[in-house]
């Protein structure tokens, strides 16, 4: 099983540690497409005042967040924490990885992939930097980067997939930068996660169930082999899932979790 996250706009300090290796990521595919979006950030984000404001604009930073661009321009020096470390926020909160006994921890080190605007996909365990960077921002070189993604990673993730289920809970700005197609399509299950009474989607116990619904999968070790045994497992597991299958080839499944209290 592979399981597709999106990153969390807040994210954790980097702290003292030895530098981003942008060689020693996961997917080494992608070092060539990671370098170009790090080489021109750090540029963009390591001018003077005048640059410094036009950086924050293109990373769509409010005047609160204009240290960010401080952040991204250090990134070849700053300290660097695994990627699960990192990234913080209500699903990542949910998933609770450090609290993950070793059996569980090593299936996430092995099943979660997380989407990110600068570095493409990683794992949770691969060093980065903290950074600012979401898939939305178009920059004045590469433009926009889920554009500059969409093509190394329609070559290195069908093979990461391999032949398992694939669970997508990404957003749709970083499912942009990759849609599983054909075959592999088939093996997909999408999320929604709506408030039960009203049918509504809404953001944060959104993010908090699939978070707590990832650590669910990977403590109970659960492993299905496609979208139909995956709502088999999270029924199971006290969920309550409504599916509905594709309705020709090439399209994922659709998978809503209902939940009745916002929390």
């Amino acid at each position: 099983m592979l399981v597709l996250l999106p990153p969390s706009e807040g994210k954790a300090n980097s702290g003292e540690g030895a530098p981003l290796e942008l060689g020693s990521l996961s997917l080494p595919e992608l070092t060539a497409a990671r370098e170009a979006v790090l080489t021109e950030l750090v540029e963009l984000c390591a001018g003077d005042p005048e640059q410094n404001e036009k950086a924050r604009e293109v990373l769509g930073l409010s005047q609160g967040l204009r240290g960010e661009v401080a952040k991204n321009a250090g990134l070849r020096t700053a300290g660097a924490r695994p990627a699960g470390e990192i990234y913080t926020g209500v699903l990542y909160d949910a998933l609770g990885l450090a609290t993950l006994d070793a059996a569980a921890g090593k299936r996430a080190a092995d099943s979660l992939l997380v989407f990110s605007g600068l570095w493409g996909a990683v794992r949770v365990t691969d060093r980065i930097p903290s950074y600012r960077c979401s898939m939305g921002v178009k920059l004045p070189g590469l433009g926009a980067l889920a554009g500059h993604w969409r093509a190394p990673m329609a070559e290195v993730l069908p093979e990461t997939a391999g032949d398992g289920l694939v669970l997508d809970l990404r957003s749709s700005a970083y499912a942009a930068a990759w849609k599983p197609k054909g075959e592999l399509a088939g093996r997909t299950a999408t999320v929604r996660v709506l408030h039960a009474p009203t049918r509504k989607v809404v953001s944060h116990f959104n993010k908090a169930t699939k978070g707590r619904m990832v650590r669910s999968l990977l403590t109970a070790g659960a492993a299905p082999e496609g979208p139909a045994e995956l709502v088999e497992v999270l029924r199971e597991l006290g969920y309550v899932v409504e599916a509905e299958a594709p309705g020709r080839a090439g399209r994922a499944w659709s998978l809503d979790v209902l939940v009745d209290e916002i929390h």
